[in-house]
């Protein structure tokens, strides 16, 4: 199989975000990494970079939580990505209206405005592993939808919008099943939307299951991370398994229809994709993830992630950008080592932080070091 064409940031510029009244950097493609004290902003760059693709980014928070405190609400983040079919200026932000700061950001490719988020998907793929993911195997099962979802996406870049337009099916449902006399026309017509995308989300979910696995066991192969087992659970999903969509979506219809009177009562729909779950086990020790020690746990994690990586780059032939936040947290040195070879033979631009520069010595001078304080970034001579 040929080699993915690497994509990598060759720019990037933050205007009033987080802790950064502004800041410009420029990229020569090496492995970037950032080190600091905690608090110093070597998330909130990572997170910036994180914006440059479709959602909420790695904090998955609101868009007014991301503005610089004191500042007018707005904020920018652009860059130039460096590919096989040469530069391209990408950005995302927001702008001020004219009651305030707008509730949507923008996104322009080329400084032209593009209609969706999705568009920076024809551009970069990003992905990514933090702290806050430690807890992905033992937390609710909403956290879980959301990782794989965001995989999904990495490869499907219609996902979001699907994931989007089904969300908002339902809650017209919700809304109509509140209602004391509810409009049994309407209600059929938002079913059969529902049924649609719900099963093309669950569609999409199994073939990202499928295809992932594969991956995983070579990536296992190639580094000391062990080979997790995905599965999902769902009652689409598992409905798919023996049926074809056209027949699953009729039963999922008439499954809503049925169920309208359980649904009103508890106050929303208890069928569907968005009550999925994925499911991880430590395939060499055959235990569930969420049994496996912190450490197992963080490998099994990183070991998805890369995978990922590979996956993304052989369906796409471009290499995503990889962040990966305080990454020295419970690998020892053994697979410190090991990861930076993986990355290395990945060919992908990554993003690492930490506290320590000690543990990024092995990158010697493979990477573009940089240190983070008081809202500013030096990068060290090339």
């Amino acid at each position: 199989m040929r080699a993915p064409s690497r994509v990598w940031i060759a720019s990037l510029k933050l205007d009033r975000f987080r802790n950064y009244a502004t800041l410009a950097l420029t990229l020569d493609g090496r492995p970037v990494v950032l080190t600091g004290p905690n608090g110093a902003g070597k998330t909130n760059l990572l997170e910036a970079v994180s914006l440059l693709s479709p959602g909420r980014g790695i904090r998955g928070v609101r868009l007014d939580e991301i503005a610089m405190k004191g500042g007018d609400g707005t904020f920018a983040v652009a860059a130039r990505i460096e590919g096989p079919a040469g530069p391209v200026d990408i950005g995302t932000g927001v702008v001020a209206g004219l009651e305030g700061p707008e509730a949507k950001r923008r996104v322009n490719v080329n400084r032209i405005p593009a209609g969706s988020s999705e568009a920076l998907l024809d551009h970069l793929r990003v992905l990514w592993l933090t702290p806050a993911m430690d807890g992905l195997f033992t937390g609710p099962p909403a956290d879980r939808r959301r990782y794989l979802d965001r995989a999904v996406l990495s490869i499907d870049k219609r996902h979001g919008t699907r994931a989007n337009a089904f969300d908002k099916a339902m809650r017209g449902r919700n809304r109509l099943l509140a209602e004391p006399r509810a409009d049994s026309v309407w209600l059929d017509a938002i079913e059969t939307e529902m049924a649609e995308l719900g099963v093309a989300l669950a569609a999409a979910r199994r073939e990202w299951a499928g295809l992932a696995v594969a991956k995983i066991e070579d990536t296992a192969r190639r580094s000391p991370f062990p080979a997790a087992e995905v599965a999902l659970s769902g009652t689409l999903e598992a409905a798919l398994a023996d049926k074809v969509a056209a027949e699953v979506e009729e039963d999922y219809r008439r499954m809503l229809r049925n169920e309208r009177g359980r649904d009103a009562a508890a106050g929303r729909t208890l069928t569907g994709p968005h009550r999925a779950d994925l499911l991880v086990r430590h395939g060499p020790k055959d235990m569930p993830a969420d049994s496996c020690s912190t450490g197992e746990q963080k490998a099994l994690l990183l070991g998805l992630v890369l995978a990922q990586a590979r996956l993304v780059a052989d369906l796409t032939g471009e290499a995503p950008v990889i962040l990966l936040d305080e990454i020295a947290a419970h690998l020892d040195e053994t697979r410190r080592v090991a990861l930076f070879g993986v990355l290395a033979d990945l060919g992908a631009q990554t993003f690492m932080t930490g506290t320590d520069e000690v543990v990024f010595a092995p990158l010697g001078s493979g990477a573009q070091r940089g240190r983070a304080h008081d809202g500013r970034i030096e990068l060290e001579p090339a």
